[in-house]
């Protein structure tokens, strides 16, 4: 059995373009972008660690970055108070590399 997911946004305010891109891309493997610059992941502690290393590794001191884990309460929630389709609540059984 897998280690137990939990739902995180990640977001990150990344001045420079190159840098922004070489981040985009790299959570584009990890989750859904669902804002310019926010994304939604189903990680494992040791997902959600690696992540944070890699984006550390391209990341300035002048970026920002959040990472704020939601509880599968607040997840089954959010689809009642916002438009349709803006949040499916399906959490991602697998990822493709």
């Amino acid at each position: 059995m897998g280690e137990k997911q939990n739902c995180y946004l990640v977001c990150y305010d990344i001045r420079d373009p190159k840098r922004w891109r070489k981040a985009y891309n790299l959570l584009q493997g990890y989750g859904e972008r669902t804002q310019y610059s926010i994304f939604r992941c189903w990680l494992s502690m040791r997902s959600r660690e690696k992540l944070r290393w890699e984006l550390e590794k391209i990341l300035a001191t002048e970026d920002s970055l959040l990472l704020i884990r939601l509880s599968h309460q607040c997840v089954a929630g959010i689809p009642a108070y916002n438009r349709p389709g803006a949040w499916s609540s399906q959490e991602e059984a697998y990822r493709i590399l």
